[in-house]
């Protein structure tokens, strides 16, 4: 695994430290975005809890997805349309990262916290953090003019992939935080299928952890994670969910949120969906077409390294 500036996914800090920062900080959700309004639900419920635990920070929210930008861009013509819809005002007026911290850094705030929402530390997260070290190193020949004190990125909810975390111990608390799933599942007496984007020129391995600490926590439940890209993928978790001799699935997205994949790549109508192909093996399957970041517990997660980031560098939130 690459090893990351320290500065961007920094060490908790020591106990003996009780120095704070008075800067005006502020938190930036950098979500990769849905153009689904029904997927928007867990950017919601995900801005909610930072704003409960933090209110004293500003918190914006930016989509790393320039083609879910772009819809949302056109989408303003008919502003009124959307907002009738319930989608939040600053989703239609979304920006980019770059835009996003432009704005705060206009405003006043030099301390900036920019929290990943993705699931692990993959080409999206990798991108973001390349974001956060380029702006954050900008030099002004006065050091009172530069524009942020500190740029600081919160590491993704499995963790990211240095050794200033224990990613294992993130993956367990992600892991607790799918109880309700599990439960779900078994209640059904099925197994626990989830589907997670994946991709294919990194390694998946998170995966496969992810599954084998869900399985010792919840004996009672099989649990399968597949990916649409890469490994480990649908027909394998098909195979080892025949040898177990499973017929009954509970299907879900491993997935922030319940966008255009979990309608289409997972319970969609079309032939290559992973309800479509399941059914066709034979399985009775359930489909849930709900997003991580709506599961209370899993959203905290974020809020957690939020404070993880602020509290290692001494700012105040």
């Amino acid at each position: 695994m690459p090893v990351l500036d320290t500065a961007l996914f920094p060490a908790p800090p020591r106990r003996a430290s009780g120095c704070t920062s008075k800067s005006k900080a502020a938190i930036v959700l950098a979500h990769f975005g849905t153009t689904a309004p029904s997927g928007l639900k867990s950017v919601t419920a995900i801005s909610e809890a930072v704003r409960r635990a933090y209110p004293d920070a500003e918190t914006r929210v930016t989509f790393t997805s320039n083609i879910v930008r772009a819809v949302w861009r056109g989408r303003r013509a008919e502003a009124r349309k959307w907002l009738d819809q319930g989608v939040p005002k600053e989703i239609l007026a979304v920006k980019n990262i770059i835009q996003t911290l432009g704005d705060l850094s206009e405003d006043g705030y030099r301390d900036i916290i920019v929290q990943a929402s993705h699931i692990a530390y993959m080409e999206e997260c990798r991108d973001l953090e390349n974001y956060v070290r380029a702006i954050g190193s900008i030099e002004t020949t006065q050091a009172k003019w530069r524009p942020f004190n500190r740029v600081v990125l919160g590491r993704p909810a499995l963790g990211g992939p240095d050794n200033q975390y224990d990613y294992h111990e993130d993956v367990v608390r992600a892991a607790a935080a799918l109880a309700p799933d599990a439960a779900a599942a078994a209640a059904m007496g099925a197994a626990l299928l989830y589907m997670g984007h994946g991709n294919k020129n990194q390694s998946s391995g998170i995966y496969a952890l992810t599954e084998k600490i869900m399985r010792e926590r919840y004996p009672h439940t099989k649990v399968h994670i597949g990916v649409i890209e890469g490994r480990p993928s649908l027909d394998e978790a098909i195979a080892a969910m025949r040898e177990e001799g499973v017929n009954k699935v509970y299907l879900k997205p491993f997935l922030v949120t319940a966008g255009g994949h979990a309608k289409n790549d997972m319970a969609g109508d079309g032939k290559d969906s992973w309800l479509s192909v399941l059914t066709g093996h034979g399985f009775t399957v359930w489909p849930v077409l709900e997003g991580l970041g709506e599961n209370p517990e899993f959203a905290r997660i974020f809020v957690e390294h939020i404070g993880d980031a602020a509290a290692s560098q001494g700012m105040a939130l």
